[in-house]
């Protein structure tokens, strides 16, 4: 009886095991291969060109991945020159004493903010001294000559005294009220103390204290140099401007600035200088920038795109923007996700500069500086779908 169950239990089982291995048979059989190799992707990840990279702000950022606005113009209607950024003529200030002295007070020190007529200092001088007692003086007599031209016109009003008096006080009094004036005009342009014994030195800007001379106790001389400050908000980038190339080059024509980082800046013809530099026999380029991106003393590269320069469709972009992508030469839009791919068909080579001759629209924004990076997670994509 044992034996006759134990060969009906065998039988089930067999059977059971048998209808398992039919069955994933014919699941592998029926079943669509892509769909059980491929892993489960979400709708987003699904809706994405396989051509296109989704990168937020902070990842392009952190990347280091810079991106350019290109426009028409082909290598031979741009002018490439180097250039210096300088302070604007109203973005830096040299402050001075306006009197020779001893500094009693330094109340700035290099980097600081500065108000405009903010004091830095003031400095203890015999000099504004003697300014405030010509003023005390000179105040003294016109209030004097005033009292005597009213006494003098009150007695010629009497038939007192003769016309000629009364002329001269007039006169006398115009004369004093004159030297009043001067007297203060003599104490705000020195910029003296209220109580006579100093000058202010104070900042005519508002920027930051950029170099200081001065030291506590220090005899200082009238008009030497104390302080520098300056805006950085108000800054400009001086080019030099081949002979040649100046007939070109209009007020308002565009200016990209190129940095050593790879970073760019757009900015605008202001004037060009209509002499040369006795020293390089070039013109000077004046050109206006963001405040606040650049620093005074940086050296720096310029394109010029000159409004008198040949017209053309070709787009010029940086070398390292361009990257093959399957064996093809593309650059990667910036797009509202992040950037996509674009083949591009190159022309000539000039400095690092690369034409477009199609595949490329103006006014359209591209990766340039580390683009090799959306060319490496573009292709590490592509190998995980494969």
């Amino acid at each position: 009886m044992i034996t006759q169950d134990k060969r009906l239990l065998g039988g089930v089982t067999g059977a059971v095991l048998l209808a398992a291995i039919g069955g994933f048979s014919v699941a592998r059989c029926t079943a669509d291969p892509s769909v059980a190799s491929a892993p489960a992707k979400d709708s987003a990840e699904s809706e994405t060109p396989s051509d296109s990279l989704a990168m937020t702000p902070d990842a392009i950022r952190d990347a280091g991945i810079a991106v350019e606005t290109v426009r028409a113009g082909g290598l031979g209607s741009e002018i490439l020159v180097q250039g210096q950024v300088t302070a604007s003529p109203t973005g830096e200030a040299l402050v001075t004493a306006r009197a020779g002295g001893a500094v009693t007070r330094v109340f700035k020190r290099l980097g600081d903010p500065v108000r405009a007529g903010e004091a830095l200092a003031i400095v203890e001088s015999r000099d504004a001294a003697q300014i405030a007692a010509d003023r005390t003086a000179a105040s003294a007599r016109a209030v004097l000559a005033q009292k005597a031209l009213a006494r003098e016109r009150y007695l010629f009003e009497q038939n007192v005294s003769a016309r000629v008096d009364l002329e001269r006080a007039e006169a006398e009094a115009t004369a004093a009220e004159a030297e009043a004036r001067r007297a203060q005009v003599s104490v705000g342009a020195a910029n003296v103390t209220k109580d006579g014994r100093g000058v202010i030195v104070a900042s005519p800007i508002a920027g930051r204290v950029t170099s200081e001379n001065v030291s506590l106790g220090a005899y200082v001389q009238p008009e030497a140099e104390l302080f520098r400050v300056a805006d950085p908000s108000k800054i400009q980038v001086e080019a030099a401007i081949n002979p040649g190339d100046v007939a070109r080059l209009a007020t308002g024509d565009h200016a990209i600035i190129e940095l050593i980082d790879g970073r760019t800046v757009e900015g605008r013809i202001r004037a060009v200088t209509p002499t040369l530099n006795g020293e390089t026999r070039a013109a000077t380029a004046l050109i206006e920038v963001p405040g606040g991106i650049l620093q005074a003393g940086l050296g720096v590269r310029v394109r010029l795109m000159p409004s008198q320069g040949a017209p053309t469709n070709a787009i010029v972009v940086p070398e390292d923007a361009v990257q093959s992508v399957d064996g093809r030469d593309a650059v990667f839009l910036r797009t509202a996700q992040g950037f996509r791919a674009q083949f591009v068909t190159l022309g000539q080579r000039s400095a690092g500069r690369v034409e477009i001759v199609s595949g490329l629209k103006s006014g359209a924004t591209v990766a340039t500086r580390n683009a090799f990076l959306l060319k490496a997670e573009l292709g590490k994509g592509a190998g995980e779908e494969e």
